[in-house]
């Protein structure tokens, strides 16, 4: 398997298991668990994990300003983005918040051309002006026919977490090509975990899942959790700098345009959301958009 090959073959996969995460984390949310205890959670099994798996490999040295990097993009790419999702999902449902963070495309190439000097084609300011119009149109009619229970304050929720998760993408693109991934994400949720868990110290123990779900009717909670821990969070994020090692920032956002598609035939699958005529709309406009911007773009050598 080539090098380009392996990296779409890890990005596919990663985005798979953050499309199914989404309607899970809305199933956690809504019956176990609260945001902050959530991310809390995460944090902690990632880094037990990580850190016992680097126990077996080689040790790597990473240099000070590439662990910076590496800090910066915990604080970012998980701590900020993730805790602004968990709240997303408070507020909304899980087809509204996948089809704006299908946006990610857009805002990578927009943060591309004002940090990297990446060139702005035609064709891609079109992607990026289809993909506004799509999410306009999500917040428009969210004002006469809300989903969720704040669908406004959840789109906006979902956009800054969209922006944060963008600027991860384009300033770890480097150090991913430099480290294995065990190497960087130890330090980048062992971090994450210092940040969150204070937070959630006096919320841990009053959560339903955690405070007395050790019962048979506590086993999709305890299920849901660790799909989260595991996959969504271990594996989905290993993955994410393996890709980066072999592809462009943009061409993994790209990838990012999966997840609608696995979280919204779950989410309707389980009742947490219905099909109206403005999302399948708002699908093809961003969706089309997010192809402008990733195959009409030229891109400077990383």
């Amino acid at each position: 398997m080539n090098n380009a090959l392996k990296g779409h073959t890890a990005i596919i996969c990663a985005n798979v298991i953050f499309g199914l995460g989404v309607p899970i984390t809305k199933y956690l949310l809504d019956n176990w668990m609260s945001p902050i205890s959530y991310m809390a959670s995460r944090c902690i099994g990632a880094a037990l994990i990580f850190w016992a798996i680097a126990c077996f490999l080689p040790k790597e040295k990473i240099a000070g300003k590439d662990l910076i990097v590496i800090i910066a993009g915990g604080i970012l790419g998980f701590v900020l983005s993730q805790t602004l999702t968990a709240w997303a999902l408070n507020y909304t449902t899980p087809v509204y918040y996948s089809l704006i963070v299908t946006l990610c495309p857009a805002v990578v190439m927009l943060l591309a051309a004002l940090f990297l000097g990446e060139r702005i084609t035609p064709p891609g300011l079109l992607g990026v002006t289809l993909g506004v119009a799509g999410a306009a149109l999500l917040v428009v009619l969210r004002w006469q026919d809300a989903s969720g229970s704040d669908d406004l304050l959840g789109i906006g929720l979902t956009i800054l977490s969209l922006l944060a998760w963008a600027v991860y993408l384009i300033i770890t693109r480097h150090v991913s090509q430099r480290y294995s991934g065990v190497s960087q994400m130890k330090w980048f949720f062992l971090v994450s975990t210092a940040i969150v868990v204070p937070m959630s110290w006096n919320t841990l123990p009053q959560d339903r899942l955690l405070a007395g779900g050790y019962g048979w009717e506590a086993l999709p909670g305890w299920g849901a959790l660790l799909f989260i821990v595991v996959l969504a969070t271990v594996l989905g994020y290993f993955l994410i700098p393996y890709a980066m090692r072999y592809l462009r920032a943009t061409t993994v956002s790209v990838y990012t345009n999966l997840q609608p598609i696995v979280a919204s035939v779950v989410a309707i699958y389980w009742g947490q959301d219905t099909w109206s005529w403005d999302k399948p709309v708002a699908a093809i406009l961003v969706l089309v958009g997010a192809w402008l911007v990733t195959t009409k773009t030229t891109e400077t050598a990383d």
